[in-house]
């Protein structure tokens, strides 16, 4: 059993599980269906989020997946978690929604999640202050978020899944249906792009 379904195993006293949720919402209970989302979605908002970082964006494309979820739960067989299945649904339907947009999303401080500062390079600039760059936690926030906007959407995606979401490379190599040397790859190369863009702010 992997993490993500271990946690969803691991359930208090009187939960369902997953699994038999998922039965019965294929049988056309809507009320299964809404615990199932209920259940999940603050993972999977927390992960539309950090890939688009705009508030407005990730609502919209939140609705949309748990459409698609929906619809689509009758060829859901089993052989992931539920989790993994809709986390892959997210990720997928988020690309294609930033390729599709036109323009970048517009930043504003207000709009920085915490999870930002679970980041390795986030956590750097915290600790270095540097005699030419004291700068605050706002500030931090606005640069690494930017910075991860220059990322591609694949390298972006598995610093928002592993870094920020805490997502193992097993899980997200499973959720993104490539190898984990992939992940640890792409992983690697996205923290040196992010280093690289914030040369002046980390030692």
């Amino acid at each position: 059993m992997d993490k993500t379904e271990k946690e969803s195993a691991a359930l208090v006293p009187g939960e369902v599980p997953d699994a038999d949720l998922v039965a019965r919402a294929q049988m056309g209970d809507a009320a299964a269906f809404e615990a199932l989302i209920g259940r999940w979605h603050e993972k999977i908002y927390s992960l539309v989020y950090g890939m688009t970082s705009n508030r407005e964006d990730a609502q919209d494309i939140l609705q949309e997946v748990f459409i698609k979820a929906y619809r689509s739960i009758g060829r859901f067989r089993g052989t992931a978690s539920f989790y993994t299945w809709i986390y892959r649904i997210a990720v997928n339907h988020t690309i294609n929604y930033r390729k599709k947009r036109t323009r970048q999303a517009a930043l504003s401080l207000n709009e920085m999640d915490d999870s930002i500062e679970k980041d390795p390079v986030f956590e750097r600039l915290q600790v270095f202050h540097g005699p030419r760059h004291e700068v605050s936690v706002s500030e931090l926030h606005e640069k690494l978020n930017k910075a991860l906007q220059t990322l591609s959407d694949k390298h972006r995606t598995v610093v928002v899944m592993h870094d920020m979401e805490g997502v193992p490379h097993e899980e997200i190599a499973k959720m993104l249906r490539c190898s984990t040397g992939t992940v640890r790859s792409r992983l690697f190369y996205a923290r040196r792009l992010l280093q690289q863009e914030l040369k002046d702010y980390v030692p």
